[in-house]
């Protein structure tokens, strides 16, 4: 098997809907299990995604619960994605906040108050693949790289996957990609720059 993106892409969102719901259910429930690890500091902003259900993302609503509970003082952040530009727009996702599905099956905030990258702490990102350098594949459009370039040098990117590393490098990887520090998946917790 080659590993550039396109393949890696194509194989793991297969891997993933093959996945029987009580399957997907007991990793998504290890995968929480490895966050509760995490040592996130203070953050002020984190920033979730909300899963598409239909390709069997990473169920992040527990884990939007683990950090209200955890972290009393944080604000959760939740991005609107304009993907004929390629933009994303955040905002603050509190008890207000009405969510909408856009056309892809993507839970959005529909309006509220904007939060910009450089006030965000951490990000937590969908992945459906990673490597041992905390290259990430996602589906690709290149929006998260663009967001976490606009945040501060010190975010704290971390990748949820419902799989381990690929065997070997994304081979197609380039200086645009930016690699994670931290990815959880349902077996471990992989650090690599922090």
């Amino acid at each position: 098997m080659t590993f550039t993106k396109k393949d890696i892409r194509k194989a793991y969102l297969a891997r993933r809907l093959e996945l029987a719901d009580e399957e997907a259910a007991r990793l998504n429930a290890a995968l929480l299990r490895h966050c509760r690890e995490l040592h996130l500091g203070s953050p002020v902003y984190v920033h979730l995604f909300l899963p598409i259900t239909a390709k069997k993302e990473v169920d992040t609503y527990p884990l939007a619960e683990w950090l209200r509970s955890t972290y009393p003082g944080v604000q959760l952040v939740l991005s609107r994605s304009y993907l004929a530009t390629g933009n994303m727009q955040h905002y603050l996702w509190d008890e207000r906040t009405r969510l909408v599905h856009n056309a892809y099956g993507i839970p959005e905030p529909e309006s509220g108050r904007i939060v910009a990258p450089k006030e965000i702490d951490v990000v937590f990102v969908p992945m459906l693949a990673f490597d041992e350098a905390g290259h990430r594949v996602g589906y690709g459009k290149g929006m998260y790289d663009e967001f976490l370039q606009q945040c501060r040098k010190d975010v704290k990117a971390i990748g949820l996957s419902l799989f381990p590393p690929l065997p070997e490098l994304i081979e197609d990887a380039y200086e645009g990609d930016v690699p994670m520090n931290i990815v959880v998946t349902p077996t471990q917790v992989y650090y690599f720059q922090d």
